[in-house]
């Protein structure tokens, strides 16, 4: 293959793994409830493709003849956050689970944290919603000058800060340094949430930032990279890598702009893996519990892949998958969802309606890239580029 395209539809868990009861998660399914509760998903090429026939997927037609492989993924790694999927995703799976606050950092975390950054103080310390700790705690944030600082069942240290008031550049400057002061601590990521807005109408914008560890170990980014061969992180992949293994990187403001810088990519990106993150279904759907907004979310990503589908040609390989769930129907809390999650691959001239079944890790995703560019996978996981790849 000259191109993998690797699109991350953040979120889209199809099914509650084995361990879900552990976290909460027993009977969770993103896709089958978005579905169900909302009556139904007009994303024509997505089932075309053989969503409705992933292992575990029961509120979908199922396609006779699918026109791309279809399977679903466990995750080996404990877990549930984004830093984690993409990892193991690209052949890094973690044995043992990032630390998590649930009852707010402690003061060996904070205090050097305020005296390093001259901070008056922080507000919350709490794990919250980041939409309900806004509404809560931003007019006394912007009257005060004291950022918000929250976290959520993942192991991330957010900071909520108003992009006027508080300044943009001043807040990313504050989450490096707690980024070096949460280093020993093995925390996952620091999450910059500038918003905008007035009292009641406060909202988040496209300008958050993660500042994430690196990985422990080599990645299938990072050989692909040393190979000398372009590895494109459209959307958070950077951030998620701690930039480690990309050679280009391109931000955007959400699913409807990734498609769009995607299929623009196409132009000018004549081999190497183009990895993209779609953050909405996630940010906007799955944590605000918005089953609907999810669904159409998915409709509008339908229409943009079919337009992504009319630049594609020979030695082009797709393929999607997620990184964890978030049921937004689901009634504990608002945090992700352990499940399964979907891969679909396809691509000019490949094998169609192939069952690629349910995979043992997110690491197969990553076997499948580094062997479709000319790598020898180092796994752990298993490529099945054979099945894709017509005799």
């Amino acid at each position: 293959m000259q191109r993998v395209f690797l699109i991350v539809l953040d979120s889209l868990g199809v099914g509650a793994l084995p361990d879900a009861a552990g976290c909460g998660d027993e009977g969770a399914h993103t896709l089958d409830h978005i579905v169900t509760a909302t009556g139904g998903l007009d994303a024509p090429r997505l089932l075309e493709l053989g969503l409705g026939r992933v292992p575990g997927v029961g509120a979908l037609p199922h396609e006779p003849a699918p026109a791309g492989a279809y399977g679903r993924c466990a995750e080996r790694s404990p877990g549930k956050d984004t830093s984690t999927g993409h990892w193991e995703m690209m052949g890094c799976p973690l044995e043992h689970a990032f630390p998590t606050f649930p009852q707010g950092f402690p003061d060996e975390i904070l205090a050097p944290f305020l005296e390093r950054t001259g901070l008056p103080g922080v507000l919350g310390n709490v794990a919250a919603s980041g939409t309900v700790i806004l509404a809560e705690l931003g007019a006394e944030h912007v009257a005060s000058g004291r950022p918000i600082v929250y976290t959520s069942a993942d192991s991330v240290f957010q900071v909520a800060a108003h992009e006027q008031h508080f300044g943009l550049e001043r807040l990313y400057a504050i989450c490096r340094v707690a980024r070096e002061i949460l280093d020993p601590h093995g925390v996952g990521r620091v999450i910059a949430r500038p918003f905008v807005g007035e009292t009641g109408s406060f909202r988040r914008t496209y300008n958050r930032r993660d500042f994430s560890l690196p990985p422990p170990r080599e990645t299938v980014l990072d050989r692909l990279a040393a190979a000398g061969l372009p590895v494109v992180g459209v959307g958070k992949i950077e951030d998620i890598f701690a930039g480690r293994g990309v050679t280009r990187s391109v931000h955007t403001a959400g699913n409807r702009d990734g498609m769009a810088r995607l299929t623009e990519l196409t132009q000018s990106v004549e081999r190497g893996l183009v990895f993209v993150n779609l953050i909405d279904f996630d940010m906007l759907y799955g944590h605000r519990r918005d089953p609907l907004g999810y669904r159409r979310a998915l409709e509008e990503f339908d229409r943009g892949y079919r337009e992504l589908e009319g630049e594609l040609c020979e030695g082009d390989l797709v393929l999607l998958t997620a990184d964890h769930g978030n049921d937004p129907t689901h009634a504990a809390g608002t945090d992700h969802t352990r499940e399964y999650v979907p891969v679909l691959a396809t691509g000019p001239g490949l094998r169609a309606g192939v069952a690629l079944g349910t995979r043992a890790s997110f690491a197969d995703v990553g076997a499948t890239v580094e062997e479709a560019l000319g790598l020898t996978p180092r796994g752990p996981g298993v490529s099945f580029l054979s099945e894709l790849v017509c005799a």
